[in-house]
């Protein structure tokens, strides 16, 4: 499996099945009992390739006794950022992630959210290329939940690739561009949400199913139902050219449902029946 540059990947599964070890081999944390793996092409514990790489623990605990400057300043030293960077990127990444009227306060006078927060600006030290982010938005509010994913975003525009541990599959839906899912230590699907999700659906109810309505839905390779079509496997932006269409074969429209699974009912269906030919275990960074 390998997770490209620059993009946001989500990796999915149930309490236990891996994901966190999966991080902490990656990063060095935890040995691996087999198989390998590497990180901007580099094998993993190469030095300057850790130089690289941002992280966010799920279970976080800073020095109390430290103000929120103090602690970013400890780890831009950590992270060897020149004399002359830190100020400026500390006080760039105090603006981005809500804490700038707080910077002089000690960290043991934060909540959590807020502690949740400035772990993620400790992952943004030294503008990393990768950065692991395990359950980012557990502690936040929507809004900062919010700010999150905006960050996300940002990142990924920036060229950042950002592996993405999280339990909010809404979330990581709206965000990733490519997601696995790993159930007892092995990966049971990944690939795009699309793939994964399945192409959209639409059923279009009307009055009455006409002879002409039917003879177009067959064009379509469509569904008839008792008083509705079902069109899949079509792009959305074909949908209001195709509800033109049907009114213009007679049809009298009575509701338009779009169809989609989520990315919960898919983590669901996986989780039961496992795809048993994927056998890749760690993930690979090109």
């Amino acid at each position: 499996m390998q997770v490209m540059r620059g993009e946001i990947f989500g990796f999915l599964g149930p309490n236990g099945a891996g994901k966190t070890t999966a991080v902490k081999v990656l990063l060095g944390l935890v040995l691996p009992t087999q198989g390998a793996a590497a990180i901007l092409g580099k094998p993993l514990g190469d030095i300057p390739t850790r130089r690289q790489i941002g992280y966010l623990p799920e279970l976080f605990r800073y020095q109390e006794w430290l103000t929120a400057r103090e602690l970013l300043n400890a780890h831009a030293s950590l992270m060897e950022v020149p004399q002359l960077e830190r100020r400026p990127q500390i006080d760039a990444i105090l603006e981005r992630i809500g804490l700038s009227d707080r910077h002089r306060d000690r960290v043991g006078t934060f909540s959590k959210g807020m502690q949740q927060r400035l772990g993620l600006g400790i992952a943004l030290i030294g503008q990393p290329e990768v950065i692991f982010l395990d359950e980012p938005t557990s502690a936040l509010d929507p809004v900062g939940r919010a700010d999150v994913r905006a960050l996300l975003l940002e990142l990924r525009a920036k060229g950042t690739t950002v592996f993405l541990n999280s339990h909010m599959l809404s979330e990581v839906e709206s965000v990733c561009d490519r997601v696995a899912v790993i159930d007892k230590g092995s990966v049971v699907a990944s690939g795009t949400l699309e793939t994964l999700l399945g192409r959209f659906a639409l059923r279009v109810r009307m009055e009455e199913i006409t002879h002409a309505i039917r003879g177009f839905a067959e064009r379509y390779d469509a569904a008839i139902e008792e008083d509705a079509v079902l069109f899949y496997g079509l792009d959305e932006a074909r949908v209001p050219d195709l509800i033109a269409q049907l009114v213009a074969a007679g049809a009298r429209i009575t509701s338009v449902e779009p169809i989609r699974r989520t990315l919960e009912q898919r983590f669901l269906e996986l989780l039961q029946k496992p795809d048993e030919d994927t056998t890749d275990r760690i993930p690979r960074f090109t």
